[in-house]
């Protein structure tokens, strides 16, 4: 717990650059790795249920830990469906020193979908609305949503966003595809540059399909930052490259440029952080996914994969990857 948060979107240094909350993927160890490469990166929690947060959830409880002196700013991500667990789980999130509050109205996963969570909320703006409000009246610190360009339109993108800022929303994070799509295709940026157009003085962050720096720059288009997710599994490098694109520094690809020898400390680091945070046991297990991104493309990945993919000890993947 700690004081007030001063944090607010739309003080926020443009361009923002921010890593995607993604389940089993942004935990503590994993945010912290990215804010050490690149400080400015405006992290996520993974999504909560608010369900979980209202009744006091041990588990969730513990997912919502994070390192203020590394981590901020750090938005806390919460989905549900009923207004009061949004009211509760907003104080919660408030109370444990999190910068802001995201709502999450895009997860196109069938088991978030089926419960009218994620995406469903799309096809009932007056409800995604409604929970907007209970949780900007139960907190100070600012109230975001992530969401998708519609359910199989894009044309419902401005009218629903529009209701979810008249409700509080401070910033709103638009994944370039429709539910329907759920990952396929290319993401179109266009609709969420027609949204910056229409919600001029809202901050609007723009996601989906950015794999390197040079794709950042040419998709921010009128937009207020860019969201990055899936693009920095097994490349966490990705968001500094960003970050330098936007300085002036240059297009680079450090993935590339580091050979695999210099990428071992890191990913050591990586292993040790989330060992630190959860457990040897969970750490490592959870750590396995991260392993078999890292070796993705190398040479004799195949092999490696399956061994990495059964580590139980840090030292387990320091003889692996050494020999």
């Amino acid at each position: 717990m700690s004081g007030p948060s001063h944090f607010r979107w739309q003080k926020a240094v443009r361009p923002i650059i921010a890593l995607a909350p993604m389940a089993g993927v942004t935990d503590a160890s994993y945010r912290q790795l990215i804010k050490a490469l690149a400080p400015q990166v405006i992290v996520y929690s993974e999504f909560l249920s608010t369900d979980a947060l209202a009744y006091g959830g041990k588990k969730t409880m513990a997912m919502m830990h994070f390192d203020p002196a590394v981590e901020r700013p750090f938005i806390v991500q919460i989905f549900g469906k009923k207004p009061e667990h949004f009211l509760e789980a907003a104080k919660v999130v408030e109370q444990m020193g999190a910068d802001g509050i995201d709502i999450n109205m895009g997860c196109p996963a069938a088991k978030v979908v089926s419960s009218s969570h994620g995406s469903a909320l799309i096809k009932s703006p007056g409800l995604a609305a409604e929970l907007v409000h209970a949780a900007v009246r139960a907190v100070s610190i600012p109230v975001s949503v992530k969401t998708r360009l519609g359910w199989n339109t894009s044309e419902t993108l401005i009218p629903f966003c529009t209701r979810l800022v008249e409700a509080g929303a401070q910033a709103l994070a638009v994944h370039g595809r429709r539910f329907t799509d759920k990952f396929t295709g290319t993401a179109d940026w266009s609709p969420i540059y027609a949204l910056k157009e229409a919600l001029s003085a809202v901050t609007i962050i723009g996601n989906g399909d950015i794999q390197s720096s040079q794709d950042a720059l040419d998709r921010i288009g009128n937009l207020d930052g860019v969201m990055v997710g899936r693009g920095t599994i097994g490349n966490p490098w990705l968001l500094k490259d960003i970050c330098d694109a936007f300085a002036g520094k240059g297009i680079h690809t450090t993935k590339d440029e580091l050979t695999f020898a210099q990428k071992i400390p890191f990913i050591l680091e990586h292993c040790k952080r989330a060992v630190q945070t959860k457990g040897e046991r969970k750490g490592m297990l959870e750590m396995r996914t991260h392993l078999a991104h890292y070796v993705k493309g190398m040479e004799g990945a195949k092999e490696l994969r399956s061994r990495l993919v059964r580590v139980e000890t840090i030292e387990d993947v320091r003889k692996i990857l050494n020999a």
